[in-house]
């Protein structure tokens, strides 16, 4: 094995996880929803039925970059099979990731331009979603079978520790806390105005340069294997791609793998996209505590990513796969039923309990660790599952198609939270959806083969 190679690879999630970590989970959908809602406000809408309108709003965002990813991922993947470059792939859509990222610093707390906020965090995500793909694709060329779900595990773990690491520098010496310090009791850097929300609108331009200086190792260090260079032919790229997706009918476990993903890992991203609009809105947070919540999180997600490509090693990815959709159900059934005053209709103390936090906050910051290690775990096995069912010759193609069961319905659960919020004006019943998307991949896991399965 190359081990710097393997190094330059794990360096993509270390760069690209605080897109995840500061803007989709806890920096910037927390912003969003906070402005967002004071907006609503301000046109007449009362606290709650304001917030609903954030977490709308949010979701049909989400859904409209979910759409285009879906179905763009298996066609990208198909031609880069056929024409046998993923590199120029990943420069190109890094370039959409600094775009998008950039931009967010626009968004001001009055008169918020919240349609441009979303369409410029959509333009950053297809560039974090698609360059995953390609660099997901070179996992199998990196080490023997045997070793990638250590490999992947430890590339998770290594991801997030950099998500932990951007999320402590920006709290530390960036965002604005009430009284107009960061964190730590310093001024923001630079002489970023708190007033302006300077501090916490900072949050996209870091990370669009976090990802431009981490990804020099990946660039300087990953290189493709040799092999023969073709021009891109779309006709050919969609010929192949419709025989895979044919074959799928002859493949019982790799279907079922590739919609139980769909459903499991769908779901779990809209944990991530509205856990902040949740901590926002429904337990009033303001954006300094989500951001000690990411911390947490994302801890655990480091330690249990690592931990998990352990027993992915030892165990095999679907016993660790199944253990942490049991997680994600629980917490998503504890969030259904929580707000300020009550769990599960049973009156909770109004009385600080640890550190200062009310018993709903306590409940929140545990919960955000079960997303955050549980989350991570599963996403690292599924990798591995993933390669078992495929080959390096057909691996971004395969790795398109995992995309897309993973994007196929990425509009469906922000649009399905959205329509039951809009609906009933309860953002916490808006969650509920994901409860049986979680309960829905579990059951499909009965047909996945442990050891996988190939075109033969």
């Amino acid at each position: 094995m190359n081990k710097r190679r393997i190094w330059g690879w794990w360096f993509f999630d270390w760069a690209s996880q605080p897109f995840h970590t500061l803007l989709l989970t806890f920096i910037f959908s927390v912003y969003f929803s906070e402005v967002a809602q004071q907006h609503f406000q301000d046109l007449g809408l009362g606290q709650t039925l304001a917030g609903a309108r954030a977490q709308t709003f949010w979701g049909y965002g989400l859904s409209v970059s979910g759409i285009i990813i879906a179905v763009l991922a298996p066609v990208l993947g198909a031609i880069a099979d056929t024409s046998g470059r993923k590199m120029p792939w990943i420069w190109f859509f890094s370039l959409f990731y600094v775009i998008g990222s950039s931009g967010l610093w626009f968004l001001m707390p009055q008169q918020p331009a919240l349609v441009q906020a979303v369409v410029l965090f959509g333009i950053g995500l297809i560039g974090v979603e698609f360059a995953t793909i390609f660099t997901n694709a070179l996992l199998p060329g990196l080490a023997p079978r045997d070793e990638i779900g250590r490999l992947s595990g430890t590339g998770y773990a290594f991801g997030y520790a950099g998500g932990v690491l951007s999320l402590a520098v920006m709290l530390a010496l960036f965002q604005e806390t009430p009284d107009g310090k960061t964190l730590i009791g310093l001024d923001p850097l630079f002489g970023l105005n708190p007033d302006l929300r300077e501090g916490t609108r900072i949050v996209g331009p870091f990370v669009a340069i976090w990802y431009m200086l981490f990804m020099i190792p990946f660039f300087l260090w990953v290189k493709e294997p040799a092999g023969l260079r073709q021009p891109i032919r779309l006709g050919v790229a969609m010929a192949d791609l419709w025989a895979l997706i044919r074959s799928l009918g002859h493949r019982r476990s790799l279907t079922n793998w590739l919609i139980s993903s769909m459903l499991s890992r769908d779901a779990l991203n809209a944990l991530y996209g509205f856990g902040g609009v949740y901590a926002g809105t429904v337990l009033g947070w303001p954006v300094f505590l989500a951001g000690v919540f990411g911390v947490i999180s994302a801890i655990s997600a480091a330690l249990i990513s690592w931990l998990g490509g352990r027993a992915d090693r030892r165990w095999g990815p679907k016993p660790v796969i199944i253990a942490c959709i049991l997680v994600l159900t629980a917490v998503c059934v504890t969030v259904v039923g929580m707000d300020r005053t009550a769990l599960y209709g049973f009156a909770l103390p109004d009385q600080p309990v640890i550190a200062g936090l009310q018993m709903p906050d306590a409940i929140f910051f545990f919960c955000g660790a079960l997303i955050g290690g549980a989350g991570g775990a599963m996403q690292a096995a599924s990798r591995t599952m993933m390669v078992r069912h495929t080959t390096p010759e057909r691996a971004t193609e395969g790795f398109g198609l995992y995309a897309l069961s993973g994007k196929a319905t990425a509009f469906l659960a922000p649009l399905f939270i959205a329509v039951v919020t809009d609906m009933t004006g309860n953002q916490r019943v808006g969650i509920s959806p994901l409860i049986g998307m979680f309960l829905l991949a579990m059951i499909l896991l009965l047909w996945v083969k442990p050891e996988g399965e190939v075109a033969p």
